[in-house]
């Protein structure tokens, strides 16, 4: 008998995927959105969460990101 889930495959490189996996384990068990992780660059999550995984990395990207002092 087949299972089949419907999710949300992600394609990243290795520290986005690193730093998506290290977001969900900070969540508390009843929010935690990783069905599966595949390899080093590909992970499987809830598709409702897709929007909320974009806005996160939006926001560790505006954290990061230099910018020359005017």
């Amino acid at each position: 008998m087949v299972n089949a889930i419907k999710g949300l495959l992600i394609s990243c490189d290795i520290p986005m995927a690193q730093f998506i996996i290290n977001y969900n384990a900070s969540l508390p068990p009843s929010q935690k959105f990783i069905l599966h992780v595949l390899d080093n660059t590909h992970i499987f999550v809830q598709p409702s969460m897709g929007e909320m995984i974009r806005s996160k990395i939006a926001e560790f990207r505006d954290q990061n990101t230099y910018e020359k002092p005017a």
